[in-house]
């Protein structure tokens, strides 16, 4: 009866990135078929046990049973802040530059609600994890996307991208309005260095635009390596806001709790949208929050360390079935470029060959866009018995390929 009728915005929207794969995957399932399952970045361990205290504890009093605070308890935002003048020497205002949200992902989703106006241009570097990009695109902006580049070891070439963004300023019409930056990066691992946002800030006052970062794998680094944010540079809440989310470092991913701290006109939309959209995470979820962020941080160092083991398994287990793949120094991801004799079938092909015919699966590169052909993000989430089989299986999966043979064989 209404066939007549259109949602424009979601139908202008393409099936989203992963919908196949996960499609497949669990076809695989139904049929009884073992998936080694590296396609989504969703941790496996538990919770740390005092942070699952504090939740039970909060909720078996009934008082924390009603509507909560929709820009978070003032606790939670005082451990917010008391979180970045630990870690990055930052001072904020809890009340006018910090706000909680139900995980990062949402919190990009209002916020680019609160703040994009029609026509309005934001800039997305490619690959990316893909709602940075939809959220502007949904809430009615445009986007400017370019390629990242980097090198063996997964760092930024940041001369290049700073001429890339030159580039982009020069040619577009209207000016960016924003600029969005995700290191350490998701889906590529790259990595920064402080100087990056030293050099983003002074552009962003030059050229009069907002930097939104996000750094939701801030705390999973590795071999020495410390993620830089954007608030320790000098003025850089005049132009800046940046996004956590407690998912990753504390194996909260279903728990639902991110964050944005920042510029005070940004922070001050997106508490306001979200005053008029929802009432805020459950009370006991923000209190067992606030205990995460104040408590001691060996679980943070635990979980991290896992995700480095994992990897040196990943490496040198899939190197021995010819499927040679870099360390990189944060994320809980590898990002592998699809071994050259298997490369002519294309991420999203080889993705679904290799979850049919060897039971694992892994997220194709073009999911994350144009830029991301020819790699494959892998998600360190199996134990090592389980990396250990699906190097097996992909042994036998790259023999079909005649230059993969030979691989194997060194």
């Amino acid at each position: 009866m209404f066939d007549e009728f259109k949602f424009n915005r979601v139908e202008r929207l393409p099936k989203y990135v992963f919908a196949e794969v996960n499609a497949i995957k669990m076809a695989e399932r139904h049929a009884g078929k073992d998936v080694i399952d590296f396609s989504m970045g969703n941790p496996d361990g538990p919770t740390p046990e005092h942070i699952r205290n504090k939740l039970v504890e909060s909720a078996q009093k009934t008082k924390t049973h009603g509507y909560s605070v929709s820009k978070g308890l003032p606790n939670l935002l005082k451990a917010i802040a008391d979180w970045y003048e630990r870690r990055y020497d930052c001072k904020l205002d809890p009340d006018s530059q910090c706000v909680a949200t139900m995980g990062s992902k949402e919190g990009y989703a209002h916020l680019t609600y609160a703040i994009t106006n029609p026509g309005d241009v934001a800039v997305v570097p490619d690959p990316t994890y893909p709602i940075h990009e939809y959220a502007f695109r949904l809430a009615g902006g445009n986007v400017i996307k370019f390629g990242i580049e980097f090198d063996e070891h997964y760092r930024l070439n940041e001369d290049k991208f700073f001429e890339s963004l030159e580039t982009v300023f020069k040619n577009s019409s209207p000016k960016p309005k924003y600029v969005l930056v995700n290191f350490p990066h998701n889906p590529t691992t790259a990595t920064v260095t402080p100087e990056f946002y030293e050099r983003l800030v002074a552009m962003a006052k030059e050229k009069r635009f907002y930097v939104i970062s996000d750094i939701a794998y801030g705390d999973i680094t590795f071999d020495g390596y410390k993620t830089p944010s954007i608030m320790q540079v000098k003025g850089a809440t005049d132009v800046a806001i940046e996004s956590f989310t407690l998912s990753k470092s504390y194996n909260m991913a279903g728990w639902r709790v991110g964050f944005f701290v920042g510029n005070k006109k940004l922070i001050g939309a997106l508490i306001k949208i979200k005053s008029w959209l929802d009432y805020g995470m459950f009370t006991p979820i923000q209190v067992a929050a606030t205990v995460a962020l104040n408590g001691n941080q060996q679980c943070v160092r635990d979980i991290t360390e896992k995700y480095n083991h994992r990897q040196e398994v990943l490496i040198e287990a899939f190197g021995r079935a010819g499927w040679h793949i870099e360390k990189n120094q944060a994320t809980m991801f590898s990002w592998a470029k699809i071994p050259e004799c298997a490369a002519h079938l294309g991420s999203l092909e080889f993705a679904k060959r290799l979850l049919i015919e060897a039971g694992v699966a892994v997220a194709p590169g073009i999911g994350f866009g144009e830029y991301g052909e020819g790699y494959v993000r892998i998600a360190l989430i199996e134990n090592d018995n389980r990396i250990r089989q699906a190097a097996r299986n992909i042994k036998e999966f790259l023999k079909q390929f005649d230059n993969c043979k030979k691989e194997s064989k060194k």
